[in-house]
């Protein structure tokens, strides 16, 4: 498991579910193609996994 993953939005949070929409503003996500990067934890792999569909995940060494 990468110590560090950098979250990317792609899909818009428009017309998204309530809890959908404000997990991804507890990631950090605001806008289209804005990224973050978070610590590989199990709390933030289910924050991901909620909005899996919206969003595109890379593993940083």
């Amino acid at each position: 498991m990468a110590e560090k993953i950098e979250i990317r939005l792609i899909r818009s949070l428009i017309g998204g579910k309530p809890a959908q929409r404000r997990t991804a503003q507890a990631l950090g996500l605001r806008k289209i193609n804005s990224k973050v990067v978070q610590n590989d934890n199990p709390a933030i792999r289910g924050m991901v996994r909620t909005v899996a569909h919206l969003v595109e995940v890379r593993e940083i060494d």
